[in-house]
C-alpha cells in the first residue's frame, strides 16, 4: 500500500542559502539522527545535485542493521525543487520531492515523500507498528536541527 509523508518548515534564510545547503548531498548526514549511522559512500565529485546524479549511502535505520541505499536525482528545477528516487534500498518505492518557496520570512521548504514497503500485507503491518513512527522521528529530528540552523 502506498503512503505519503508531508512536511513544511519555514527557514529564516534566503533562497540561495537554502538551495546551497539542501542541494549538497553531503549535508544530509548533518540532519539525520546519529543512531541511523548515515554515511555517504564513495566520492561526491559535485557538491550540488544534478539530474541523473546517483548517490550511495550506508544507513542503519532499525536495530543497528546496516544496509545500502542508492538514490538518483530524477528532477532539478534550480532553486525551486528537486526529487530523489530510491534505486536500491529498503523500500518498494521512495520518491522524495523537495520544494523551496521564497516568502517575506525567508524560504518555505516542503517535503513530500511517496513511499511503499515491500512484502505486501507484512509491509503494511510493519508500517503501522514501526516504520511510520520511525520516519516521523527522522523528520522531527530534521525539523529541530533545521530550526537551530535557520532560526526564525
Amino acid at each position: 500500500m502506498p503512503y505519503q509523508l508531508y512536511r513544511e518548515q519555514q527557514l529564516n534564510c534566503d533562497l540561495a542559502t537554502a538551495w546551497s545547503f539542501f542541494s549538497n548531498p553531503l549535508n544530509l548526514s548533518d540532519i539525520t539522527p546519529e543512531d541511523m549511522g548515515f554515511v555517504v559512500l564513495g566520492e561526491i565529485k559535485e557538491e550540488n545535485i544534478y539530474e541523473g546524479m546517483e548517490i550511495d549511502y550506508k544507513v542503519s535505520p532499525l536495530w543497528g542493521i546496516p544496509m545500502k541505499w542508492k538514490t538518483r536525482i530524477t528532477r532539478v528545477d534550480f532553486q525551486r525543487s528537486f526529487t530523489d528516487f530510491q534505486e536500491k534500498g529498503p523500500y518498494k518505492l521512495w520518491n522524495h520531492q523537495h520544494d523551496f518557496i521564497p516568502n517575506a520570512l525567508g524560504v518555505l521548504m516542503k517535503d513530500k515523500v511517496d513511499y511503499e514497503l515491500p512484502l505486501g500485507i507484512l509491509g503494511d503491518i510493519a508500517h503501522r507498528i514501526l516504520i511510520k513512527r520511525k520516519l516521523e522521528e527522522i523528520f522531527n529530528y530534521r525539523f529541530q536541527v533545521l530550526e537551530r540552523m535557520f532560526r526564525i
